[in-house]
């Protein structure tokens, strides 16, 4: 909520950061034609990623066939790099359409991709409204770069054309 109330520029965020470069300042991981993936600025666990249509879409039914099948590619990249970086034992994977679903962006799908480990709940967030992150988000991308350049190389099994910000690509 802290990021939703602050924001000043009125534009969907999800469209701001699908015209962008990757990079760690902007925390965006990956612009492909028709995704990109993201971190996220306020995580609920290291390593929480969101994975949207570079279009102004709000539901599902509103996807083609195509930006459900990229969305699809992208989310399986999400679990294969949170795996690589961080040993994630589990995944959270979500979406809220519509404000009384609890969309913090309106009219934008996104999916949220957290990554789990057992026993990694806590009281803290829950009776102190205490975010506890073992990880800064700068080191986190670091991190997660790392893991998709590794996954995506021809040894990771498997290859792209899309644009991932590296020099590689």
């Amino acid at each position: 909520m802290k990021y939703i109330e602050s924001s000043k520029s009125g534009e969907c965020l999800f469209c701001a950061k699908s015209r962008s470069r990757p990079g760690k300042k902007n925390l965006v991981l990956a612009v492909s034609e028709k995704c990109l993936v993201m971190l996220n600025a306020f995580p609920y666990n290291c390593g929480h990623l969101m994975v949207a249509p570079k279009r102004h879409v709000g539901s599902m039914s509103g996807l083609s066939r195509s930006e459900w099948s990229e969305l699809a590619e992208y989310l399986s990249l999400s679990e294969r790099i949170l795996k690589k970086a961080y040993g994630a034992q589990g995944f959270n994977v979500g979406m809220n359409l519509g404000r009384c679903a609890g969309a913090g962006v309106l009219g934008h799908l996104h999916v949220h991709v957290v990554p789990r480990w057992s026993g990694d709940t806590n009281f803290m967030s829950t009776t102190a409204a205490t975010e506890v992150l073992p990880d800064t988000l700068g080191s986190t991308y670091a991190k997660l770069r790392t893991a998709m350049e590794e996954v995506l190389s021809p040894s990771g099994g498997r290859t792209t054309k899309r644009r991932h910000g590296s020099k590689k690509a």
